[in-house]
């Protein structure tokens, strides 16, 4: 993923973790990246991929700080280095700053933006606020419905967090109203800061080791519980089985039945292994994962060093392969590891019952919701092997109730 605009954003949402991550950049201020940079970026990353098309990820902060005109110019690029591959462009939005110019850019050009959207007018506003404190949901609704009215491709990612959690059908009752056909349900976990936290000056804590317990922090008062995130799950996919397969597509449910099907992940926190997924800072800047985004894991500048090899590097290798090899023996026995696959190493601070490092902090959720939802993943796969449509599992379970 790229990063235009670094940590810059013209909202102040209370649950952001990288507005933070100024304190790392050399100009804490204003953050853009430079035309020099963005040609390096595209040439590089275009000749490091393997396959006939490739796909740019632009995200924030919020990368429309940018302007049009400057993914005009990435365009022009891409064009220019693409040697014959497909290319594709995704982009992350608070949507606030979307018009009809930006809509109308995002259409032509076949975009698919993922916007943020966590719910109903209350539950939007309880963490997505703007600089002064400000409700912004109805600005994000404008854009939603703006981005429809271009055709726009639009997936929605709601934050399920201590507020939202307790709303499951509210949540997804309201997307669904809005005509959202594709959401991802994201869970927010962040910690208070420890003492290496305080010494860098950020108000969060870093990553955790896995192999080794961590000084214990809180998690934030926003934070979602590990069973409110399995039972918001559980609560949306008995409304989803119901009613809409085949016509909304939830992604935490699609993934799962990925998984029941013996498909390859499609999301990095889903896989055995990670560290393929790298970000680059508007300055060039090059870091091992998203939400590893400190100066331990920093492998180096796009203009200083070849992508391909920072991606091969030991160290970026050994840090994908870490999140499968500190797996704690409770995880090899989980019947559910296949679906799971320790989850996203930024969240697994817990201790087993064992007291082993490394437990994801949501297990007790995802345990809950995968166990819930194991019949009817079987069910779905069994009619994909025999020719049937999913969808059809809607009819089977209004006869089973």
């Amino acid at each position: 993923m790229a990063k235009p605009t670094g940590p810059a954003c013209n909202l102040h949402c209370t649950y952001c973790f990288y507005v933070e991550k100024k304190a790392f950049l050399p100009e804490k201020r204003h953050s853009r990246m430079s035309d020099e940079v963005l040609e390096t970026y595209i040439r590089e990353y275009i000749q490091s991929q393997p396959g006939s098309s490739v796909t740019f990820e632009w995200q924030g902060g919020e990368p429309a700080l940018m302007g049009v005109v400057f993914f005009q110019r990435a365009l022009e690029l891409q064009k220019k280095y693409s040697r014959g591959r497909i290319i594709a462009n995704s982009f992350q939005t608070n949507g606030t700053l979307l018009d009809d110019h930006w809509c109308e850019f995002l259409a032509r050009n076949n975009f698919l933006v993922g916007l943020s959207l966590d719910g109903p007018e209350a539950v939007h506003n309880a963490y997505r606020v703007d600089k002064d404190g400000g409700p912004t949901s109805g600005k994000v609704l404008n854009a939603l419905h703006l981005m429809q009215k271009y055709g726009v491709q639009v997936n929605v990612l709601a934050a399920v967090n201590s507020e939202s959690s307790k709303q499951p059908l509210e949540v997804y009752r309201f997307l669904r109203k809005h005509g959202v056909q594709f959401i991802q349900f994201v869970p927010i976990v962040e910690r208070d800061a420890g003492p290496e936290s305080v010494k860098l000056g950020i108000p969060l804590a870093l990553p955790p080791s896995m192999t080794r317990l961590d000084e214990s922090t809180a998690v934030t008062s926003w934070s979602v519980e590990p069973s409110q995130y399995g039972e918001f799950l559980i609560s949306v996919f008995e409304e989803w089985i119901k009613n809409d397969v085949g016509n909304i597509f939830v992604m935490n449910f699609e993934w799962s039945l990925g998984a029941w099907a013996g498909a390859v992940p499609g999301v990095c926190y889903l896989s055995p292994r990670c560290g393929r997924n790298l970000i680059m800072e508007y300055n060039g800047d090059i870091f091992s994962c998203d939400h590893f985004m400190y100066p331990a894991y920093r492998l180096g500048n796009i203009l200083d060093g070849e992508l391909s090899k920072m991606v091969e590097s030991s160290k970026q290798i050994d840090f994908g392969a870490s999140k499968e090899t500190a797996l704690p023996r409770y995880c090899h026995n989980c019947d559910f590891l296949f679906a799971c696959r320790g989850g996203c190493p930024k969240h697994r601070f817990a201790r087993s019952p064992g007291g082993d490092p490394g437990l994801n902090y949501l297990c007790e959720g995802f345990k809950k919701f995968y166990h819930y939802v194991n019949p009817s993943m079987k069910r779905m796969v069994n009619f994909i092997h025999r020719g049937i449509p999913v969808y059809k599992i809607m009819e089977a379970t209004s006869i089973m109730t």
